[in-house]
C-alpha cells in the first residue's frame, strides 16, 4: 500500500500502539493482573542481536503489514515484545467492531442461545416425519453460529495490534481442539473461545485449563456428562492427560486415567436450566454456572489414588486439586513447553530449549508470558526467524492482512472457503489432538496449488471480501490491493532472495507483480 495514504493513519497507529499496552479483558480470575506484574523488565536481547524487525513481525503476528511495522517503530524491538506479553484485549477499528458487536454470539448469553436452540430442538423432534423443515432451520442456525464465530475470530486476527494475543488464542483453541460437529457444539464455540481461551491465552496455564475443564463445549465433546458414579466414562479424563497436560508416555498409568474419571463424576452439561432433585444430605454440594453443573448425586465420593496421591472424596474440590496436580506436574511443564516451541520455533525443538522454557513454566507456577519470554530471548528463536512454514490459517490472514491493510472487509466467507479448501477448517479437525503445526501437514504439491490460486485471487481483488452476503453488489469498485506501488511492500520484497526479486522484476503490470509476491517462497513462512 501506498506509504503517503497511511500518513494520515500514524496518529492513531500511536494510540492503537498505546491501547495494545494497557488494555484489558474482564477475567473470571482476580489476579488476572499478577501474570504480567511477574515479567522481567524489558531486556535488549532482540536489539543486541540485531534482529530483522520484518522477520520478528511476522513470526510475532499472523502476518506484517505497514500497521504492525509502524506499531513496532514505535518503540523498539524488545518494548514491541514486552507490549506483546503485556497486552490484553482485542483493540479493533469501530466499523470492524460494529461488524462483531452486531453478531448473536456478542449480543446473548450462551445459556440464552442453548435453551433458546433446545426448544427448536424439541419441536423439530416433535415433528420429525411430519414438518422436517424444522429440523432444517435448527441445523442452519447452529452452522450460523459457528460461522459467527469463525469470523470473530478471523476479524480479530486480521486487525487486533495485540497480535500475540490473537496468536496465543488461536494456539490454545488448538490445543484444547473441540470437533464442530458433534451434538449442538457449533453454537458453543463462540462462547468456549470467548470466555474459556481468550482471557486466559497469555495468562495463568491452571485458569486456563480449569476454564476449559468446566466449559459445556468440552464436557460435550469429550463426553463427560455422561460420566457417573457406576457408569464411568474415560474419554475426557484420558484426554485431559494425554492432550491437555502431561503428553503421552509421560509416566501415568491407566490407573490413574480410571482415577482420573471417578473424580470427574458428576461434572457436566444441564441443557434445560431445571434442578435435578438433590438428597438434602447432598443439596449444598450441587453447583449450576450457566449451562454447568456438579451434581453430587451423580459423583462417586469413594477416595481416589491419583498419581501417587490420596485423593479424598468431597465433591468438586476433588477437581480442583487435581487440576492443579497435573499443572505442576513436570511432564505437563515439558509437554506444554514443547508445543509452544513446535508452534513458534522449529517442529523439531532442541532439548535444551524445551527444558529451559519449562523450567520456567514450574518456577513461575505456570506463568505462560514468563515461559514465552524464555523461548523469545532465546538464540534458538532468533536464528529460526524466516523459517517457520505457515500453516493455512497463517497464510490466509497473512496475505489479507498485508494487501488490505487499511481496508476494512465485510465478509469472511472468502477466507473460511479457503480454509476449507485447504483441510484447516476452524475446529473442522475431528479428533482432540488439533491440527499439526509440523511442515509435513501442509506442504504438499495440492497445498501449494491452492495458495497460488489465493494469492493470484487476491492479487487481481476479491470482491467477496467487501460484499455483504444475499446483499446487491457495493456501487463502488472493491478496493484492489496496492502491493506494487506500496513502499512498504517493495522494502520487505528486498529481503527476498535472488530468484524472487528477480521474478517481481519480470512483472509486466500490477496485478502479475502482486501474484509473485503473494505466492512467493518467502510468503509461506514465517
Amino acid at each position: 500500500m501506498n506509504t503517503s495514504l497511511m500518513l494520515p493513519r500514524l496518529a492513531s497507529i500511536s494510540l492503537i500502539c498505546l491501547l495494545s499496552a494497557c488494555s484489558s479483558t474482564s477475567l473470571r480470575s482476580d489476579a488476572k493482573n499478577d501474570y504480567v506484574k511477574t515479567l522481567p523488565p524489558v531486556g535488549n536481547t532482540l536489539s543486541k542481536a540485531n534482529v530483522n524487525p520484518g522477520l520478528l513481525l511476522n513470526r510475532m503476528t499472523f502476518g506484517s503489514n505497514f500497521s504492525s511495522d509502524q506499531q513496532l517503530q514505535a518503540v523498539n524491538m524488545d518494548r514491541y515484545l514486552d507490549q506483546q506479553l503485556r497486552a490484553r484485549g482485542s483493540v479493533v477499528p469501530n466499523v470492524i467492531q460494529a461488524q462483531i458487536s452486531a453478531m448473536t454470539i456478542s449480543q446473548q448469553s450462551l445459556e440464552e442461545l442453548i435453551h433458546k436452540l433446545e426448544a427448536q430442538r424439541i419441536t423439530a423432534d416433535q415433528q420429525k416425519g411430519i414438518d422436517d423443515s424444522l429440523n432444517k432451520q435448527y441445523q442452519q442456525e447452529l452452522s450460523r453460529l459457528q460461522r459467527e464465530a469463525a469470523t470473530r475470530s478471523l476479524l480479530r486476527d486480521i486487525y487486533s495490534p495485540n497480535q500475540l494475543q490473537e496468536q496465543m488464542t488461536w494456539f490454545w483453541m488448538n490445543h484444547f481442539n473441540i470437533h464442530s460437529g458433534k451434538h449442538n457444539i457449533r453454537a458453543m464455540l463462540g462462547d468456549f473461545e470467548e470466555n474459556a481461551i481468550r482471557p486466559y491465552a497469555l495468562g495463568n496455564f491452571r485458569d486456563l485449563l480449569r476454564a476449559t475443564a468446566y466449559h459445556p463445549a468440552m464436557l460435550r465433546y469429550l463426553d463427560n456428562e455422561y460420566n457417573a458414579n457406576g457408569r464411568i466414562n474415560e474419554n475426557y479424563a484420558r484426554e485431559i492427560m494425554e492432550l491437555h497436560t502431561m503428553g503421552v508416555n509421560s509416566g501415568y498409568t491407566q490407573k490413574d486415567v480410571q482415577e482420573l474419571a471417578r473424580i470427574l463424576t458428576g461434572v457436566g452439561v444441564n441443557l434445560t436450566g431445571v434442578t435435578p432433585k438433590i438428597k438434602p444430605e447432598l443439596s449444598k454440594l450441587y453447583l449450576r454456572r450457566g449451562l454447568f453443573e456438579f451434581n453430587p448425586q451423580r459423583h462417586d465420593f469413594g477416595d481416589k489414588q491419583f498419581l501417587g496421591s490420596t485423593i479424598h472424596g468431597r465433591g468438586l474440590n476433588e477437581v480442583e486439586d487435581v487440576l492443579t496436580m497435573l499443572t505442576r506436574q513436570p511432564a505437563t511443564a515439558r509437554y506444554i513447553s514443547k508445543e509452544l516451541a513446535t508452534y513458534f520455533v522449529s517442529d523439531t525443538p532442541s532439548d535444551a530449549l524445551v527444558q529451559s522454557m519449562a523450567n520456567s513454566f514450574l518456577q513461575s507456577d505456570g506463568n505462560i508470558p514468563i515461559t514465552l519470554r524464555t523461548m523469545f530471548d532465546s538464540p534458538e528463536f532468533i536464528a529460526s526467524l524466516g523459517h517457520k512454514f505457515k500453516d493455512p490459517l497463517h497464510y490466509v490472514v497473512s496475505v489479507v492482512r498485508l494487501a488490505y491493510d487499511g481496508n476494512s472487509i465485510v465478509n469472511t466467507g472468502p477466507m473460511l472457503n479457503w480454509l476449507n479448501m485447504m483441510g484447516q477448517a476452524f475446529n473442522g479437525h475431528q479428533t482432540p489432538d488439533g491440527y499439526s503445526m509440523q511442515e509435513s501437514a501442509w506442504a504438499s504439491p495440492g497445498q501449494m496449488s491452492v495458495r497460488f490460486d489465493i494469492a493470484r485471487s487476491m492479487a487481481f481483488g476479491t470482491p467477496g471480501l467487501f460484499k455483504i452476503d444475499n446483499q446487491p453488489a457495493p456501487t463502488e469498485k472493491p478496493p484492489a490491493p496496492a502491493l506494487a506501488n506500496s513502499m512498504f511492500a517493495k522494502n520487505m520484497s528486498n529481503g527476498f532472495s535472488q530468484e524472487t526479486r528477480d521474478a517481481l522484476k519480470q512483472a509486466k503490470n500490477p496485478n502479475e507483480w502482486n501474484i509473485f509476491l503473494l505466492a512467493s517462497p518467502e510468503m509461506m513462512r514465517r
